[in-house]
């Protein structure tokens, strides 16, 4: 009897060590990264360190508390407003590793975090794998991600697809952090909304509009560039300003700007207000945005006097509205209303941005994300 039992037992635990098994081995999954790239992971990574902040707002799209799975990240400035990076924190520390540019960053300080994933970018990492640094982390056995290949440097012939990597950014990040329902339902919200947006506006003749990637009063003129802000604003029923060529931004001189017509002008702004940039950002005051939008157009030379002021079609956005892929959608929302507002009367931004508060996001994203004069 003793024996037959332990038969048993012993035929038992084979059979559940069976059913075990393939079970542990289905947590292993592969991953396509915003360079086209094929990852393979064992198991979900528990330690990421971010080359790129600002990967943490996406990230809480998907996942209740992020940073308890970030280690480390750079570039924290490019968040871009302090609420929103403490918020995203939510109480853990993370190490920064690096500031804004990829000559601050230590090979030997990433690995001094164990990490078992790096997220990273084509600016904070140029030359993909044949970067030195990614090169010796897959050398470690520690996997290389790109969340944005982009560079301003690039072939600027080809447009961007704001949608297809808005896609391709929540399925890699979905997959990464196990959410790969809750990543599908934000794509099919980014592309109800952004095809609703563009049908309101895609047979109308573009609104020529000066659109800025960095405002301020004593540096003038960083023009938005054909891509990225440029398909975007293209979206929204906009063109840029006949004289930008580069993909990313491109600085105009103060007399091309003043001497070509333009019917709207959107400045951007941020949580970091230096150099007098205008305060936009989540949770700041929204009367700090409409006084640093018109201290622009006072304090710049000449700008008083362009149609887009005296015809009161100054804007004004928080960075992130771009910089964010999820919050895209919201930047050409806002723009389809500023550029064609009689054709977009039941757009309405501020419920695409509840919505996503309410639906999606781990913290709320806080209002004003723009302002206008």
């Amino acid at each position: 009897m003793i024996t037959r039992r332990r038969l048993f037992t012993s035929v038992a635990a084979t059979a559940l060590l069976s059913w075990v098994t393939p079970t542990l081995a289905d947590r292993s999954f592969k991953v396509i990264d915003l360079a086209g790239r094929e990852l393979k992971f064992a198991a979900p990574p528990k330690r990421i360190i971010l080359l790129e902040a600002r990967d943490l707002l996406t990230m809480s799209l998907l996942h209740p508390d992020p940073a308890s799975l970030v280690v480390g990240w750079a570039a924290v400035d490019r968040i871009d407003s302090e609420q929103l990076q403490t918020r995203l924190l939510n109480g853990h520390s993370v190490s920064v590793v690096g500031k804004q540019t990829p000559d601050t960053v230590s090979l030997e300080g990433l690995i001094s975090l164990s990490p078992d994933l790096v997220v990273t970018t084509a600016f904070m990492t140029p030359d993909g794998d044949s970067n030195p640094m990614v090169e010796r982390l897959m050398q470690l056995g520690i996997q290389v991600a790109y969340s944005d290949a982009a560079s301003n440097s690039a072939n600027s012939g080809a447009a961007s697809d704001p949608a297809a990597e808005l896609e391709a950014s929540m399925r890699m990040w979905g997959a990464l952090l196990n959410t790969t329902a809750k990543a599908e339902r934000f794509i099919a919200f980014f592309d109800g909304e952004l095809t609703r947006i563009v049908s309101l506006v895609k047979d109308k003749p573009p609104v020529t509009t000066y659109l800025e990637v960095q405002s301020t009063v004593d540096d003038c003129c960083w023009a938005a560039g054909r891509k990225v802000w440029g398909d975007l604003l293209a979206l929204a029923g906009g063109q840029p300003l006949p004289g930008v060529t580069a993909p990313w931004f491109q600085q105009l001189s103060l007399e091309y700007v003043l001497a070509t017509p333009h019917d709207v002008y959107i400045a951007s702004g941020g949580g970091w207000a230096s150099g007098s940039r205008p305060a936009i950002g989540p949770g700041l005051d929204p009367k700090l945005g409409r006084e640093g939008l018109q201290r622009l157009v006072e304090g710049r030379t000449g700008f008083s006097q362009l149609p887009s002021v005296r015809h009161r079609r100054v804007y004004g956005i928080w960075t992130g509205l771009i910089s964010n892929l999820p919050l895209n959608v919201l930047f050409v929302a806002l723009a389809a209303k500023w550029l064609h507002p009689a054709e977009t009367a039941s757009l309405d931004p501020e419920a695409i941005l509840d919505a996503i508060n309410k639906d999606f996001a781990a913290f709320p994203i806080e209002a004003p994300l723009w302002a206008s004069i």
